[in-house]
């Protein structure tokens, strides 16, 4: 059984995933456990899915990983 901080880095990153989904319709949910917690490289990942600059997906990534709805 996992302890509290990695159920909680779960809670996290599956509320993150389903905002990035949503922002990139494109993106599986293969995609996104690939690049679990590894931002840089999803961005690499959605730049070539979708052809936006690198710029444009942190600026969008950062948004979604900076908002807290607990």
């Amino acid at each position: 059984m996992a302890n509290p901080e990695e159920q909680q880095a779960e809670g996290l990153w599956n509320q993150i995933s389903g905002r990035v989904k949503e922002a990139w319709g494109a993106l599986s949910d293969d995609d996104l456990s690939r690049f679990e917690g590894q931002k840089e490289q999803l961005v690499g990942h959605i730049q070539e899915k979708t052809g936006e600059t690198r710029a444009d997906i942190r600026e969008k990534l950062d948004a979604l990983w900076d908002t807290d709805d607990t």
